[in-house]
């Protein structure tokens, strides 16, 4: 394999000026003299040189290259980010290491519904924020193919869900990636990966293919996985044109058994809870990516795409049931605590899929593990177009950035939702069949419990922007620019039976951007900026807003309270440079170091039911999330060395009263109360990264990398009254030998002390039906019992493989 050298040198210089900490920069360096290095502001592909000299940009960027992506050896590309970028960590939330969850200073990426999206996601221009519910699936992302991943913060040029920052994956292409290699590693649990990469460049024109397969039996039961992504690109390039006709596509099956009972993981660390759990992906996309200088100064962008994404999801969980009773005696209904207050015995009754009423055990009914098992399925169409200019001149002898652009996208979704009955057996599986109506789709009678829903979506988003830099001297730059986002969308019930869901919503803002930049010498610069930025509620989230009737989260929709855009003020500082060292020891330490602060109004959150798997969603009328990032990077001689730091203070700024039923504090109705202050759970408040390799020979490399993530309160515990998931640790080992010049052998340990933690906790309900067949759960139901739900790590971890260049 051999990258093309324009690209290897900017990218290695791009991450010792900048200070994105990250690998693969030029070794032997016995001198720093570094060119001006450039990056996009938009996230539509342009030409190398219609980017923005980086320490021009008055906010924090961080690169992940290539090279990351590879010596990570893992499957899903946040694992890459999350070492090299000091606010980020991936979270495994709910068992599955192809699709953690990933949070950036506090704001989250997930592909699970439910959860409070903050980052807007690109892949070569793209966005890949589902429509339907702002969702990210990085399972379908190959990390073969990353060329480089840009974490932008303070930019609302990115369009909407920017609140948190941006995040733009670049793939290769055959202009920048020349010969071909295929990588297969395999050890623990039954993993098997197999991947590789092919690029040629044949005058004007150039051909890149990835691939990659992936298999994991899981280190849990019922935890397997796998996926398949392949990435083509067939380029086109003049004397002043560039265009890229892209087609991907992915698949995966993720087992995700989510969260168990801490009693459960005290008997056996990896047990489970409650099972089938599953997802389904897959997305294909094909993509015209067009950059044409147009004069001396004026560089035009275009991006054209077709896009479709489905999804099924079955998600099994324990069920309250009991007898009607009275003049209902003899079948099944929902108890009045899981229901609203309001909602009558007639309306809590169970109905099969013919309507009729479904029978009770009569006096066994309260003594058997009843359980539901949820099934959704998602099929989105997207196209879009993307198209600007750039303009990069000098007026009056100051040189001047301009950038400026429109953009649509229109999904259009299919949706629907179900609930089956059915029984749990001892290992907690729901069983089709041992009871009345197992085995039926059921829904309760007033529509108060359980639903099926059966819709139709769409969304179109347009946005306008535009951007200026301009350098009042050679070291001081003034930015300034605004985008204006409109979201349209519209819900229509395919049912005929669920009028409330036929809406309409629409939404819109200009978001301003300005900052200044002041570089002292390339050892200094010093920036400053404030921005702001906005989401428009999902289709999802603006359908499950009704308390009285909340959705399966993954997910159902029955009713339309209207949600408010969130809309978030972040205000930025801080520092970066390249500080030279010693002749003695050679080279320079890249540095970065920075400030942030963040408040959202109206932010989406998600609220529990009373119902296992169901919840709904509020606006918070005001969040805050704040802090301090840090970073040196050392790559010199044999010697490569990164460390990051991160702490982030994410709080609520409010009082409220939240639902939390199954929080062991929680009042008679389920409610805790939220003061101003009070810290959002699930986000760790300290991180930290340390990397270390070394080159012993030039054909043998050793390396090691820890993560360090500090406490956090389990979600649900918003009021901040109970113990917190405690800081963890984790500490990974890999090395490489190159046999021959086309032959490399790999090894790989992870969590090499086989450290036993849980990455994300929450609670379930200790009166749960699974009592009935289990003695640990019947034990602990009882006053004080413990309700905390855990998803712990994978235990130590062995990998071997073997790479072939060509």
């Amino acid at each position: 394999m051999k990258i093309d050298t324009r690209t290897a040198v900017a990218g290695a210089t791009l991450i010792l000026a900048a200070g994105p900490l990250a690998a693969g920069a030029v070794r032997a360096q016995s001198t720093i003299n570094l060119p001006e290095i450039e990056i996009s502001q938009t996230p539509v592909p342009t030409s190398a040189n219609a980017g923005l000299d980086v320490n021009k940009v008055p906010a924090d960027v961080s690169t992940v290259t290539a090279h990351d992506f590879e010596v990570q050896y893992k499957p899903s590309v946040a694992d890459a980010i999350t070492a090299r970028v000091p606010g980020a960590i991936a979270i495994n939330v709910d068992g599955s290491d192809l699709s953690p969850d990933l949070f950036y200073r506090g704001f989250d990426v997930s592909r699970i519904s439910g959860t409070s999206q903050g980052l807007a996601v690109y892949e070569n221009g793209v966005r890949i924020n589902e429509a339907f519910g702002d969702l990210v699936n990085l399972d379908l992302i190959p990390p073969i193919a990353i060329a480089r991943s840009d974490i932008y913060t303070n930019n609302p040029i990115f369009g909407l869900n920017a609140l948190g920052g941006a995040i733009n994956f670049t793939t290769k292409n055959g202009f920048n990636f020349h010969g071909g290699d295929f990588t297969i590693l395999g050890g623990s649990y039954g993993r098997v990966n197999g991947y590789g990469e092919y690029g040629k460049q044949s005058g004007n024109y150039s051909f890149y293919v990835a691939f990659d397969g992936y298999r994991d039996g899981g280190y849990r039961p019922f935890g397997a996985q796998n996926a398949q992504r392949v990435l083509a690109d067939l380029g086109y390039r003049s004397q002043d044109s560039e265009m890229h006709l892209i087609g991907q596509y992915g698949r995966s099956l993720l087992g995700v058994q989510g969260v168990t009972p801490q009693v459960l993981v005290n008997k056996q660390y990896n047990s489970v809870f409650t099972s089938p759990q599953t997802t389904e992906n897959s997305a294909g996309l094909v993509q015209l990516t067009g950059s044409y200088d147009v004069g001396k100064h004026w560089t035009l962008g275009s991006n054209f795409y077709v896009r479709q994404f489905d999804q099924y999801h079955v998600d099994g969980n324990d069920a309250d049931v009991e007898d009607c009773g009275g003049r209902l005696r003899g079948t099944l209904c929902l108890p009045a605590d899981n229901a609203p207050a309001n909602a009558t015995k007639n309306q809590r009754v169970f109905l099969d899929q013919a309507g009729n009423p479904i029978a009770s055990l009569r006096g066994r009914t309260d003594d058997t593990a009843y359980g539901t098992t949820a099934q959704t399925a998602t099929h989105t169409t997207s196209e879009g177009a993307q198209l600007q200019a750039v303009n990069k001149d000098t007026y009056y002898g100051h040189d001047n950035y301009f950038v400026a652009g429109a953009s649509v996208d229109n999904s259009d979704t299919h949706f629907s939702s179900t609930t089956s009955l059915g029984l749990l057996n001892s290992a907690f599986q729901n069983q089709f069949f041992g009871v009345p109506g197992a085995g039926d789709i059921i829904n309760t009678r007033g529509n108060v419990g359980f639903n099926s829903s059966f819709v139709s979506s769409n969304a179109t988003y347009f946005g306008v922007f535009a951007l200026d830099t301009f350098n009042v001297t050679k070291a001081l730059a003034v930015t300034a620019g605004a985008r204006f986002n409109v979201a349209n969308i519209s819900l229509t019930d395919l049912s005929g039976s669920n009028a409330n869901l036929d809406s309409m919503h629409n939404y819109d803002r200009i978001n301003p951007v300005f900052g200044l930049t002041y570089t002292f010498s390339p050892a200094l610069t010093v920036y400053g900026g404030y921005s702001e930025a906005n989401r428009a509620p999902t289709p999802l989230e603006s359908e499950c807003s009704n308390k009285f009737q909340p959705c399966i989260l993954e997910t159902a929709l029955v009713s339309d309270p209207p949600l408010k855009q969130v809309v978030s003020h972040t205000w930025e500082g801080g520092v970066r440079g390249l500080a030279p060292l010693p002749a003695s020891v050679g080279g320079g330490l890249a540095y970065k170091a920075g400030y942030f602060r963040t408040e959202s109004d109206n932010d989406i959150v998600s609220e529990p039911s009373a119902l296992s798997g169901q919840g709904f969603f509020v606006n918070a009328p005001e969040t805050l999330r704040q802090g301090v990032e840090a970073g040196v990077m050392y790559d010199h001689g044999p010697w490569e060395f990164y460390a990051n730091y991160a702490y982030i203070d994410a709080r609520y700024e409010f009082a409220a009263k939240f639902a939390s039923p199954n929080n062991p504090m929680a009042n008679a109705n389920g409610n805790i109360f939220v003061r101003p202050g009070d810290v959002i759970p699930g986000i760790p408040s300290q991180l930290g990264k340390i990397g270390l390799e070394y080159h012993v020979t030039p054909k043998w490399i050793l390396g090691a990398d820890t993560i360090l993530v500090g406490s956090q309160y389990f979600v649900g515990d918003d009021a901040n009254q109970n113990p917190k998931l405690p800081f963890y640790n984790v500490l990974n080992f890999h090395t490489s030998y190159q046999i021959t010049n086309s032959i490399q052998v790999i090894g790989i340990i992870n969590n090499v002390t086989n450290r036993r933690y849980a990455t994300y906790g929450t609670y379930y309900d200790t009166g749960t039906s699974a009592t009935n067949v289990s003695p640990t759960l019947a034990a602990n139901d009882r006053p004080g019992g413990n309700a905390d739900a855990v998803t712990v790590a994978q235990p130590l971890s062995v990998y071997g493989g073997v790479k072939v260049s060509f």
